[in-house]
């Protein structure tokens, strides 16, 4: 691994492709030079037993960092939806699996729209994202950000994963599937999240370096 002349490193704390290309778009032109765990051989499957998402986000970052020196970004992040009492929120990733399984974006999508049949429409819902940068010495900061929309019975759109085809943003007529990239880069959960989180990761960044 060369490190570029000059550039801070920073670890992604994910194995999801998704999460990475979205990160890495969010990332862009900010100088950093994210390093992904498998350039450094580092294989880490972190239990995600956390009660809120900055829990799961911060015990995922601060597990990287340790094991790879590097500062380190992990995400957790969900899906909630009023008419299911807020499910499958931290469970998103995982929802409608029998244990130890796990299902496609395109199954899980399935399994909340027949959950969700027989309720009133609207099907309210917001996308909530926690980014957490740890230091391999412990120290922890967060951020959140959250993208309200409402969720649709068919899906739409080829951009983005996870539950972006069935949540629809009102406000465009488009689901986070149709977004464009700049579109999602400044309207996501994960955007804003990642924005809210620039200040402390440039002033971390800067101490490390």
């Amino acid at each position: 691994m060369n490190k570029r002349e000059g550039s801070p490193l920073l670890l992604i704390a994910t194995y999801n492709d998704g999460k990475v290309k979205d990160l890495q778009e969010l990332l862009e032109g900010t100088g950093i030079e994210l390093i992904m765990p498998a350039q450094i051989d580092l294989n880490l499957d972190v239990v995600e037993d956390g009660h809120t998402y900055a829990e799961n986000a911060t015990k995922k970052a601060v597990a990287f960092a340790r094991a790879s020196g590097l500062i380190s970004l992990a995400d957790d992040s969900g899906l909630e939806v009023a008419a299911l009492g807020g499910a499958p929120g931290l469970y998103s990733a995982r929802y409608g699996a029998q244990q130890g399984g796990k299902l496609s974006d395109a199954e899980r999508c399935a399994v909340l729209i027949r959950n969700l049949q027989g309720k009133p429409r609207p099907w309210t819902a917001r996308f909530y994202a926690v980014i957490a940068i740890a230091l391999p010495d412990g120290e922890t900061h967060s951020a959140e950000g959250f993208c309200d929309g409402e969720i649709i019975p068919e899906e739409r759109g080829a951009g983005g994963f996870g539950y972006d085809p069935i949540f629809l943003m009102p406000e465009l007529g488009k689901t986070m599937a149709e977004l464009t990239m700049e579109e999602k880069n400044r309207l996501s959960h994960r955007a804003r999240a990642v924005m809210n989180a620039k200040g402390f990761l440039r002033v971390l960044l800067s101490k490390s370096g």
